[in-house]
């Protein structure tokens, strides 16, 4: 992920810390505070809780802050900071398009605009404000901004994106990952830091740094989302790993997942992924990718004929990643084992539909008859 963004002007004594981010938001306002607060001073630091439910009580903030800005140290000390922290008054809502809090907001930048009193400094946090606000604009042009948005993987962004960004994430903090282990934790934390960085500290006290993780550990460790279940469940069937397979989908079980979503959602997908990249291998001699991302090279030399029938993304390219996962794991599998398999799926989803059969014995079924040998 890049590094947070910070617009460098003349000091003002004014530092305004935003961003989509949470968690970074609230990381690096902690860390600037700190910075900024005047010594050891236990008076030196004035913290104001922005983080209001109701309009009256984001005016009350506002007026506080205000007060605290245009008081001069106490016991003339060397400085003071005033810390209006996590406010909420500036995002697009109820509150935040409130005449009431957005007359306070303009009397705040009034007082900011006029200079703050000689060591008064003034840090200003908030997260996902509406940029499109006055006042947004206006504290970028007064105070020294400090900006951490959610990672932004761009237009056409694909799994593999994400499972770079949390491969980088974990290296930078010493933890050495596989392709395999980047997805699975991945796909049980997705592009979100907080989250991320609690689990590779977790992995990190537990394993140390500099050492190769094993993806068991990971799904052991890290707690499992539906995202995180699905995806191993695919993974499990594309590797032809029964064990994993009957664990995986009795833990989806157990999270009040139903075997029509399962089916749907981790098996049929990844059943007619194998099975279309597996003719495509055959007919066209391609090679197993090393790694699932390199196998969009190979589509890309195809005839258009040759891919139409592939599954697509909304933006109508082709979704690479989970065929590219196939690619590497077709060889497990002869064409017919998959064709088979495909007409497996049809009949268990019949079965589910119209017959008393229990789910679990259903599925657990069609697991057996796609990955054992």
């Amino acid at each position: 992920m890049p590094p947070a963004k910070k617009v460098v002007k003349a000091d003002t004594g004014i530092h305004f810390v935003t961003g989509s981010d949470e968690a970074e938001v609230k990381k690096a306002a902690a860390g600037l505070a700190a910075k900024l607060a005047p010594g050891d001073d236990p008076f030196g630091i004035e913290t104001i809780d922005g983080a209001a439910a109701t309009v009256d009580e984001a005016q009350a903030r506002l007026h506080t802050a205000i007060e605290a800005l245009l008081t001069v140290p106490f016991f003339g000390g060397s400085g003071k900071l005033v810390w209006l922290k996590s406010a909420t008054f500036l995002s697009d809502s109820v509150m935040g398009r409130s005449e009431t809090v957005t007359t306070a907001v303009e009397k705040l930048l009034a007082v900011l605009e006029k200079g703050l009193p000689e060591g008064v400094v003034f840090l200003l946090s908030a997260i996902d404000p509406d940029k499109r606000r006055t006042a947004y604009k206006t504290l970028g042009k007064l105070a020294t901004v400090h900006l951490h948005d959610k990672p932004d993987f761009g237009w056409g962004s694909t799994e593999a994106d994400v499972v770079d960004w949390v491969a980088d994430r974990a290296r930078a903090a010493g933890l050495q990952l596989s392709g395999e282990a980047a997805a699975v934790l991945a796909a049980r934390v997705g592009a979100e830091t907080r989250q991320i960085d609690n689990e590779i500290e977790k992995l990190a006290l537990t394993f140390g740094t500099d050492v190769a993780l094993p993806v068991e550990q990971i799904r052991e460790l890290v707690p499992a989302t539906r995202a995180g279940g699905i995806f191993d469940l695919s993974n499990a069937l594309a590797k032809r790993d029964l064990r994993l397979c009957l664990d995986t989908l009795d833990q989806l079980f157990r999270q009040g997942e139903k075997a029509v979503g399962i089916l749907l959602a981790a098996v049929m997908p990844t059943v007619r992924n194998l099975l279309v990249v597996k003719d495509l291998m055959v007919t066209h001699r391609l090679t197993p990718p090393a790694q699932p991302q390199f196998f969009k090279s190979a589509l890309d030399r195809l005839p258009e004929a040759a891919i139409a029938h592939l599954p697509r993304k909304k933006d109508g390219t082709l979704n690479t990643y989970p065929l590219g996962i196939a690619a590497a794991n077709a060889a497990r599998f002869t064409l017919p084992e998959l064709e088979a398999a495909f007409l497996a799926c049809a009949r268990a989803n019949k079965e589910l539909v119209t017959t008393q059969l229990a789910e679990q014995v259903v599925m657990s079924r069609l697991l057996v008859e796609i990955v054992g040998r």
